[in-house]
């Protein structure tokens, strides 16, 4: 195999292996194809997967070519010229098979039997390995499985002893000036392949769900790659009798069925609101990026930030009590898509869990609606593309790659041209049309484009004044203040479109930043971080709807059922979102839940106060949101701090269950 070339044995040898281990696996994914099929899937229609599936598969087989190569290129441990260098390299080899062919006959019986890619959840299965033992051997063959476990592993050990052995007869030499150049092209090579593309963001498991379909997916992905990526979650517990104690508690809240608390049935049918007028009007959801309330304008902050802003508060529904449900922009969109609060530990999110990347919204409620996601940069960070391609119906997503507009930083397009881009697309349909837009310019490196100097003018302030009301430097606020402009032109553009007079535009922070408020807001929003998650909430449509503020508390999780009560649109509710505007089922009932990863705090903002608990612990505390007067000691035995308690804890354990059972298909 490639001995003619003149390249070093080594790197003909290793480059042999790669291709042994690459064929099996393509094999192996066919196998899974023909056993499988049980949708009918054509084989032209799973090229995608394959193509998908090999490059998924070149990362795992580079990473132990790479290990090889590495070791290989000692010369005490030359395979060809040295004799314990040969038995290293063979017992790399071996355990990579024997990895591989285990892997995957674990993985087969497992998708056998759950229609799902091995993942880390089967070691769960590790505490009760007694049990789990005899089930194994009562279920499956292991005798054959055992078998074909060796056998396997023979065999690729045997091809690649027959590749070294053909390469070894070459006697040629090879100048060092080459063998140093192959050893660096392989090993740019194996890098660029274990990245898996050329660009900013590596190949994840997520792209698998780009396909179109759970099955190509599954087919696409390999026991490696689904196994390792969910390593993280393994211990994302849910205890499902804590979930069952907590539904009678949400009940009240959501509207769920007592009755259905024993099977944890969650679903809503909810009719479109009677006497609304609203017939097919077009939304825009901006999910704004760090729009912290206390840097804005709307609470007062001298520094004068957000004037459009502002100004459009006071032609729409603007709710100045919304809290996001963590803090984070994956945790956010993930919030306003599902409408669960992403309860995942603080090293990642929910996005990030290929168990969870199966989820309802009611985004597909919006039947005869097209749907759009705009976005500057791209979706694969937080693996984002796959929780919006895997379950919103006929999805449109711009990215970065399809917009006519210059990248300025890591984060894309500017969000001026993302909006204007986003518009663009939007006045040429013909259809109804929901559409999110996702901004990040108001993020480090808080990039301010050239070509928007001659219109948008930064300013400076003293360093006093600039940390006083919440800003680390002149370049965070004129960034924060660059954010308006671009509402601004966004809402100009559109003003002059024909869709702007049908349409509902909502903006709602992905979270706050925590930082001193000063006096702009009581201590709570400093001393408990309650600055991370305060966030505006405007629903904008002028010609359609009349203006108001509204104080109670609400969160991300609220915007579709709101959005398509606002549609007249009747919708199947599975989680724990809420339309702000009924105010039958919600009067009376308002709340915000947090959750701070980082500190493992769980809370309720109800009523006058915030209740916060940490997990795990007996630490808890409750504090006013109105002003500094202390509240009574021992919060959880008193009335008030009792229901929130139970509330905090019901809708955390209520949401770690949901993550992995809201299921879009069932």
């Amino acid at each position: 195999m490639i001995s003619g070339l003149k390249i070093p044995k080594l790197i003909r040898w290793i480059f042999s292996i790669g291709i042994i281990f690459l064929i099996i696996m393509t094999l192996l994914r066919l196998s899974l194809y023909l056993f499988f099929n049980d949708q009918g899937n054509r084989f032209r229609d799973i090229l995608d997967s394959l193509w998908l599936g090999i490059r998924f598969d070149l990362r795992m087989v580079c990473i132990l070519l790479t290990v090889i190569l590495v070791v290989g290129s000692f010369k005490k441990l030359d395979p060809f010229n040295i004799s314990a260098g040969k038995k290293i390299c063979f017992v790399l080899i071996t355990a990579g098979a024997f990895l591989l062919v285990f892997f995957y006959s674990v993985d087969f019986a497992h998708y056998s039997y759950l229609g799902k890619r091995l993942n880390a959840s089967i070691l769960n299965y590790l505490s009760d390995a007694g049990i789990s033992l005899n089930m194994v051997w009562q279920s499956y063959p292991v005798i054959r499985i055992t078998l074909v476990l060796f056998a396997g592993t023979f065999l690729i050990r045997w091809l690649s002893l027959l590749a070294w052995k053909k390469i070894k007869q070459d006697t040629g030499q090879v100048k060092r000036k080459t063998s140093v150049l192959s050893f660096c092209v392989a090993l740019l090579l194996f890098g660029i392949c274990i990245f898996g593309r050329l660009g900013q963001f590596p190949l994840r498991w997520s792209d698998a769900f780009a396909l179109g379909s759970d099955y190509k997916a599954n087919l696409a992905l390999n026991p490696f790659q689904s196994f390792f990526s969910s390593m993280k979650f393994r211990h994302s517990n849910v205890d499902v009798g804590k979930v069952k104690k907590a539904f009678p508690i949400l009940a009240p809240y959501y509207g769920f069925l007592l009755k259905d608390s024993s099977i944890l049935n969650f679903d809503r049918i909810v009719d479109p609101v009677a006497g609304n007028q609203l017939e097919a009007p077009n939304i825009v959801i901006v999910i704004c990026e760090s729009f912290s309330a206390y840097k804005s304008s709307m609470w007062g902050n001298p520094l004068k930030t957000t004037p459009f802003f502002n100004e459009m508060t006071t032609r729409g529904i603007f709710f100045d009590h919304c809290f996001t449900p963590s803090y984070g922009t994956a945790r956010g969109v993930w919030a306003v898509i599902t409408g669960i609060p992403d309860v995942e530990i603080s090293t990642t999110t929910s996005s990030r869990n290929p168990s969870a990347v199966d989820q309802h919204t009611i985004m597909n409620d919006f039947s005869g609606y097209d749907k759009f996601y705009f976005l500057g940069g791209s979706t694969s960070w937080a693996n984002i593309r796959g929780l919006l391609t895997n379950n919103i119906d006929g999805l449109h997503l711009y990215e970065q790659q399809d917009y006519d507009a210059p990248k300025i930083d890591v984060w894309g397009i500017s969000d001026k041209n993302l909006f204007l881009q986003a518009n663009k697309v939007l006045k040429e349909q013909t259809k109804p049309f929901i559409a999110i837009i996702q901004t990040a310019d108001n993020h480090r490196p808080y990039t301010i484009p050239k070509e928007d100097l001659a219109a948008f003018h930064p300013i400076s302030f003293s360093p006093d004044s600039l940390k006083e009301f919440g800003f680390e430097s002149n370049d965070e606020m004129n960034a924060f203040r660059y954010t308006d402009f671009g509402y601004q032109t966004f809402m100009e553009a559109a003003g002059k479109e024909k869709y702007f007079d049908n349409t509902i535009f909502l903006f709602i922070g992905d979270h706050g930043i925590p930082g001193e408020v000063g006096n702009m807001f009581p201590k709570a929003w400093t001393l408990q971080r309650l600055s991370a998650e305060h966030v505006p909430l405007l629903i904008y449509a002028p010609k359609l709807i009349p203006a108001r503020r509204i104080s109670d508390f609400c969160s991300q999780l609220d915007v579709l059922p709101t959005l398509a009560g606002l549609a007249h649109i009747g919708y199947r509710n599975t989680t724990l979102g809420r339309d702000l505007l009924d105010s039958a089922a919600y009067a009376g009932k308002a709340f915000s839940f947090v959750y701070d990863p980082d500190e493992g705090y769980i809370g309720i903002l109800k009523g006058n106060a915030f209740y916060r608990k940490q997990v795990g612990s007996s630490k808890e505390e409750m504090v006013s949101v109105v002003d500094n007067l202390p509240v009574p000691d021992n919060p959880a035995g008193t009335g008030s701090g009792k229901e929130m308690s139970l509330l905090a804890e019901g809708v955390y354990e209520t949401s770690k269950y949901l993550i992995l059972n809201n299921k879009k298909n069932k």
